[in-house]
């Protein structure tokens, strides 16, 4: 048995997070080959994605003592990697080759993206569950049971522009509760 299979998760980003160098070696060797293959499968660019990964590590290391990871430490450097290569994809509008096949790769290279979509959709309900009652229930018809801002103006008995500003001010609230970790799923 290895080193790094002594620690679970938890007790890796406990030992992280009280500054034990020895914990964010152990990260670094359990998670650096797949997540240089999840960056290297879209950007297919060798330096750019070691420099990715790297970065997540020294960002993991400067962030320890303010770290809050609510999902597993997996699907949080996973996480990280795919917002890095989208960040990276962004920049680099003159490089079209990036764009060719992206959706392909984008599902090719994640193994957790159920764990992802899991997490996501916990965070969305939590999200939701704390939405005044009239706007999380115009969500709910819209996202859930996808009717038009019309069909559920009709259900309610609101005028459909109340129905669009519920909705503003729900999405809003997602955005500024999930933030960047949107950017991978919707």
């Amino acid at each position: 048995m290895s080193f790094a299979q002594l620690y679970d998760e938890k007790e890796l980003l406990s030992l992280l997070t009280t500054g034990n160098e020895e914990a964010i070696k152990i990260i670094y060797q359990k998670y650096w080959q797949r997540l240089f293959l999840s960056a290297y499968n879209v950007l297919k660019d060798k330096e750019a994605c070691e420099d990715i990964i790297q970065e997540i590590i020294i960002q993991l290391w400067k962030k320890r003592e303010t770290l809050n990871i609510t999902t597993s430490l997996s699907a949080y450097l996973f996480t990280a990697t795919r917002y890095q290569v989208f960040h990276l994809i962004k920049k680099s509008a003159g490089r079209p080759e990036l764009f060719e096949d992206l959706e392909e790769r984008f599902s090719a290279d994640a193994p957790d993206i159920p764990l992802y979509v899991k997490d996501l959709n916990e965070r969305i309900n939590t999200v939701v569950e704390t939405l005044p009652e009239k706007c999380r229930k115009i969500y709910k018809l819209s996202r859930e049971h996808h009717l038009s801002y019309k069909a559920i103006a009709g259900h309610l008995q609101i005028s459909p522009k109340t129905v669009e500003n519920q909705l503003s001010i729900a999405l809003k609230k997602l955005r500024d509760a999930l933030g960047d970790y949107l950017l991978f799923f919707l």
